[in-house]
């Protein structure tokens, strides 16, 4: 299981990132995906999950109405749409598998939001 996130970058308060997170190594389309992040010196949060039977998605109550996740199955790939962002959303964002009982990550990717 190989999950990879990419799209995280600098950007200003109000401001929207697209993270991806391009996965192989398992069967894409079976599998719940989940986001999750961790800001300095805090514990790793939930961000949201989206299922793999039709795609349903719920969300942290910090992140609703502003985040949106998607995926294509197609493509192996879970997307996390991040709009109106605020300082508090800095974070390293990962994306999740449970997959034969474990828990498996990607490498993380950086968002950092300016005030």
């Amino acid at each position: 299981v190989q999950l990879v996130e990419s799209g995280g970058g600098l950007v200003q308060t109000g401001g929207s990132l697209r993270l991806s997170c391009a996965a192989s190594g398992f069967t894409f389309s079976y599998y719940d995906m989940t986001w999750y992040r961790q800001a300095p010196g805090k514990e790793r949060e939930l961000v949201g999950k989206i299922t793999s039977v039709g795609g349903r998605t719920n969300y942290a109550d910090s992140v609703k109405g502003r985040f949106t996740i998607s995926r294509d199955n197609a493509k192996n790939a879970v997307y996390l749409q991040m709009n109106n962002l605020k300082p508090d959303d800095t974070a390293v964002y990962y994306c999740s598998v449970v997959w034969r009982n474990i828990n498996y990550w990607g490498q993380g990717t950086q968002v950092t939001v300016s005030s």
